[in-house]
Formats: structure tokens, C-alpha cells, sequence
């Protein structure tokens, strides 16, 4: 009972608020799949998982080439890749510094690309939903008012409210979007941007305290 008492509610609440309410209730749904979408893209990048990582960089910085690359051989998070290419440009004689930096940027780009996805969705939502609000509220306005001029002395200031109580409905709904939308945007941004620090330690760490017989084999060839 008190489930189909909820869905006539929304019913109502949906037809009290017009077509803007409609827009909102759609990105909603929306916002609600792209956050749990794009947690579930981060779980499976291994956003927050940069423990192993870091103990193959500091294998690496220590002079243990071979556990350092067993570490990474079959992690699949964006900050092994990027450490795993790391040293393998690094290891490989037929890239030069700047050929083996520029590899390791292209492939640190895409994964950053990659944990971005979806983000600009998210800020488009949180920036259209207020304003279809209060568009819907304007629309309502207006005819909340138009009801006035047409009932002229006899209009109903009871009735008056209810009209402008019902536009302000989309208002709330646009801001109730948007501030979920605005906070998980904030939150994914902020792990990509700690993902893209950690990716940057890392590959600083492995060109600059590269194991000696690759510093001699470059000094070698040049």
C-alpha cells in the first residue's frame, strides 16, 4: 500500500510540475547511471590502488630491475601501466631520453583520458539542471499569473499561492540534481588529479634513479 501510495505521489508530483520537471526527472535517472558507471570504470582502472606500484618503484629505485617488472607484469591499474612502461622505455636501448619520456607521456595521457571519461557529462548536468528549474519555475510563473489576469476581482489569492508553489517545485528538483552531479564531479576529478600526481612521482622516480649499466649502455651511445 504504501508503495503505490509513493509512485501516486510522484505521479503527482511529476504532473503539477510540467515538462521541465519531466527533463529533470530524466537526468536524474542519468546522473544516478553515470556515477555508479564511472565508480564501477575506477574500480576496475584501480584508481585507489597504488600500493603495489609504489613498492615496485621503490624495488626499482633499490637496483631489483626483475622484481620491480614482476610486480607490474600483470597489474592493470593506470598507475602500474604507466610504471610499467616506464621501465620498460627506460630498459630498452633503441629509445633515447627523449623518445622513452614522450612514449611514457602518450600512454600516462590515454590513462589519465580514460579516468576522465565521463566527467564532462556530469558537469553539464550539474550546470543544466538549475537552469531547466528555473525555467520551469518561470513557465509556471507566467501562468500562474495569467490565471490571476483572466479571474480579474475574483481572483482566489489561495489559488494564486498553489500556482506558485507548484512552479517553485522544479526549482527544487533542478538543485536536487545538480548538487549530487556538482559533488561527484568534484570527488572523481580530485582521484584523477591524485591518480596523475602518483603517475608523476612514479615516472620521475624511474628515469632519474635509473640503475647504473642503463645509464653506461646510454652514455655509451652517445
Amino acid at each position: 500500500m504504501n508503495l503505490f501510495s509513493s509512485w501516486a505521489t510522484i505521479q503527482e508530483f511529476l504532473l503539477k510540475g510540467g515538462p521541465a520537471i519531466w527533463a529533470i526527472a530524466a537526468l536524474s535517472v542519468l546522473t544516478l547511471a553515470l556515477i555508479l558507471w564511472k565508480i564501477w570504470r575506477l574500480v576496475l582502472m584501480g584508481a585507489w590502488a597504488g600500493q603495489k606500484t609504489e613498492r615496485a618503484v621503490q624495488a626499482w629505485e633499490d637496483g631489483d630491475i626483475a622484481t620491480a617488472q614482476a610486480m607490474l607484469a600483470q597489474r592493470r591499474s593506470l598507475r602500474a601501466v604507466v610504471a610499467r612502461t616506464a621501465m620498460q622505455a627506460d630498459r630498452d636501448p633503441a629509445f633515447n631520453d627523449a623518445e622513452a619520456r614522450e612514449e611514457i607521456h602518450r600512454v600516462a595521457r590515454n590513462q589519465l583520458a580514460e579516468a576522465r571519461t565521463g566527467l564532462r557529462a556530469l558537469e553539464l548536468i550539474a550546470t543544466i539542471a538549475p537552469l531547466l528549474g528555473l525555467l520551469g519555475t518561470v513557465l509556471g510563473m507566467i501562468t500562474a499569473f495569467q490565471t490571476l489576469q483572466d479571474a480579474g476581482a475574483r481572483a482566489d489569492p489561495a489559488a494564486l499561492a498553489g500556482g506558485i508553489w507548484e512552479a517553485l517545485l522544479t526549482t527544487a528538483a533542478g538543485m536536487a540534481v545538480a548538487i549530487p552531479a556538482g559533488i561527484a564531479l568534484t570527488w572523481f576529478e580530485s582521484v584523477a588529479d591524485t591518480a596523475q600526481t602518483s603517475m608523476e612521482d612514479a615516472i620521475t622516480r624511474i628515469l632519474t634513479r635509473r640503475p647504473k649499466d642503463r645509464a653506461q649502455t646510454l652514455s655509451a651511445a652517445e
